[in-house]
């Protein structure tokens, strides 16, 4: 069987990274984080990003993946099935310090 798989058509090719956090996100309500805002994140102008969670900093770096990575999207039209490819993720971005408090 075939599968089929074509660039998407539209100018939807924005850079995508994966962001990666070393160690756990904790809530004090417990619940599930899912689909929840977290944080902030933001590139200072040299490029390093910050990612501001709560009253918490975390410094990270950018990274490139040694595999790409890519998005598909499935679409089925009459027992017809094929992907789209939607992005390339080619970088990660870690953050794998300590967080330091914000002070005011």
């Amino acid at each position: 069987m075939p599968i089929l798989i074509r660039k998407s058509t539209k100018d939807e090719n924005h850079d995508w990274s994966i962001l990666e956090l070393q160690g756990d996100i904790k809530s004090h309500s417990e619940s599930n984080l899912e689909n929840q805002f977290i944080g902030d994140l933001h590139f200072t102008k040299s490029g390093v990003p910050i990612l501001i969670i709560g009253h918490h900093l975390l410094y990270g770096k950018e990274v490139p993946l040694e595999k790409p990575f890519v998005v598909l999207e499935k679409k089925t039209e009459d027992h017809n099935t094929e992907y789209i490819v939607k992005t390339i993720i080619r970088k990660r971005i870690i953050f794998k310090t300590r967080p330091k408090p914000i002070v005011k």
